[in-house]
């Protein structure tokens, strides 16, 4: 595809496409179609790499690499603190509150399509939470089935957790699914004896489970006909648990670990590096077959970094730290939710550049879709937004995010039952409940002055906090979404509100352990 010939004049052909109506846009019959290559890491923090400044132990040369080829965004959330909502949302193009899929449960055999208020509650807790949604529905019009319908090759490689047959890859548009499993990580580890399904082996004794998936992602490219159009998900296991890497790798970082750095773990570092170079291997392959310059790739992961498990062959050390974020994966701090994100998309994304604006995982679906010229489906709302404006260096039209989130894993800086709102540099979290009486309980932060979430500020912008609280409430009633509701059995002299938020965290630094957020007071 050749470059555009201004910025300027690609907004206008934009403006114009969006007012034809996006199914009404075809696709450029005389060029060649572009081709998406989507990776996404699970479980990769914000400061999980070399893009922002934040690690002195990682290396991830290969997503530098990305990075000087597109855009880096700076404010890119997963949908989710958890992986398979986010996953839902990428597929839907909706957030967790109109989708039902809230937690990570698409592996269990309970099978429910709504989400439902939970059977039974302890009388400890405030709130009644919701049930999850445990599989992606076929009925629904998925980004792998329309990107199929309209003539891609696809395939799917590594990690699904979006329900096993008849809710796998293969009845949501994908044609290759491998190694077509439903765990949520790679069973028997990741330079293990692999036991999946369809019974793939190791190729040689340390080959790791990200060296194969990229080395059957490529042999698909490279069994396509040339010239035609392909739609790749790379999904990566990397770098979720079970937390083991290649020996070699484990003893270079030894040698690199400072005690006094929150990020400590030779293991996960090595692990951090094996998922890059996956990254890599499917650069050069684009590079090699000449179709760099017509695929779009995408880069992003799923959630924050993992600060709650520990590694026993590193001492017992956490897996990493999402510093200077607050908290991490399963909870709605920026920890949890802020992750690393890069568009390459060739004659649209200017090199090496960045950009603030907020984006969701959810605003894929539209922007791809709408991007390739392919019809977005009638009547399926859509929470995402067309991304198009940000790519070319603009501002996005848009209020707010909002990520729910209605369950309570009893992790670090975790909050029981809450969902945020992201609007311009305020966030807010609403905790279903959580006050006196059944009332809802509020955090407040400003991210442009406090991007640690040390400092809630409700107490200092009540009318800030009614403002956003009441965009809250629109977002959840247009969406239809089923909220938590006040538990009847509540007995206060059971309740525990120490316990909330005050977990021990890796976030901070050492010598910096103050708990909970501080209530700022206006001056």
């Amino acid at each position: 595809m050749k470059k555009w010939h201004s910025k300027y004049f690609s907004v206008a052909l934009f403006l114009i496409a969006i007012n034809m109506g996006a199914q009404e846009v075809p696709n450029n019959k005389s060029e060649k179609p572009m081709n998406v290559v989507f990776i996404l890491a699970d479980d990769l923090g914000w400061s999980d790499t070399e893009l922002y400044g934040t690690t002195k132990l990682y290396e991830t040369p290969n997503i530098l690499r990305l990075a000087e080829r597109g855009m880096t965004f700076t404010r890119a959330y997963a949908n989710s603190p958890l992986c398979s909502p986010t996953r839902a949302s990428i597929l839907t193009g909706q957030t967790p509150s109109r989708h039902g899929s809230t937690s990570a449960v698409h592996h269990k055999e309970a099978v429910r399509l709504k989400p439902e208020y939970a059977k039974s509650t302890s009388s400890s807790k405030k709130a009644i939470n919701v049930e999850s949604v445990s599989r992606l529905d076929p009925k629904i019009p998925t980004l792998g089935q329309q990107v199929h319908k309209a003539g891609y090759a696809t395939a799917h490689f590594g990690k699904w957790h979006l329900g096993p047959e008849p809710y796998s890859p293969y009845e949501h548009g994908f044609t290759v699914d491998i190694p077509h499993t439903n765990k949520p990580g790679p069973v028997g580890g990741f330079i293990g004896d692999w036991r999946f399904a369809n019974n793939i082996t190791k190729d040689f004794p340390e080959e790791h489970i990200e060296d194969r998936m990229s080395t059957e992602a490529i042999n698909w490219m490279k069994s396509l006909p040339k010239g035609g159009s392909f739609f790749m998900n790379y999904w990566q296991f990397s770098v979720h648990a079970p937390f083991n890497a290649k020996p070699k790798l484990v003893e270079k970082y030894k040698k690199r670990i400072d005690p006094n750095s929150p990020q400590k773990s030779p293991t996960y570092a090595a692990m951090v590096e094996s998922l890059d170079d996956a990254v890599g291997a499917l650069m050069d392959a684009l590079d090699t077959a000449g179709i760099a310059d017509r695929t779009i790739v995408v880069f992003i992961s799923d959630n924050g970094g993992n600060i709650y498990n520990k590694i026993p062959q590193d001492g017992n050390v956490r897996p990493t730290s999402n510093f200077p974020l607050r908290g991490g994966k399963a909870c709605v701090f920026e920890g949890g939710i802020r992750v690393p994100a890069i568009v390459v998309w060739p004659g649209v994304t200017e090199p090496g550049s960045r950009s603030d604006e907020i984006i969701q995982t959810s605003d894929f679906y539209p922007t791809l879709l709408n991007g390739l010229g392919i019809a977005l489906p009638k009547n399926h709302k859509l929470d995402g937004v067309d991304l198009m404006p940000a790519l070319l260096g603009d501002k996005l039209m848009r209020d707010a995010i909002f990520t729910y989130f209605p369950t309570a894993p009893p992790v670090p800086e975790w909050l029981p039952t809450p969902i945020t709102i992201h609007s311009g540099d305020w966030k807010l979290i609403r905790i279903f409940h959580g006050a006196e009486n059944g009332a809802h309980d509020y955090r407040l932060y400003n991210l442009a002055e406090d991007i640690s979430e040390e400092n809630d500020l409700t107490d200092s912008y009540p009318d800030k906090v009614k403002k956003l609280d009441a965009m809250i409430e629109a977002h959840l009633k247009e969406s239809g979404t089923l909220v938590p509701m006040i538990n009847p059995d509540f007995d206060s002299t059971k309740y525990r509100p120490e316990n909330i938020g005050l977990q021990p965290d890796d976030w901070k630094t050492k010598g910096n352990q103050k708990g909970s957020s501080k209530k700022k007071k206006k001056k």
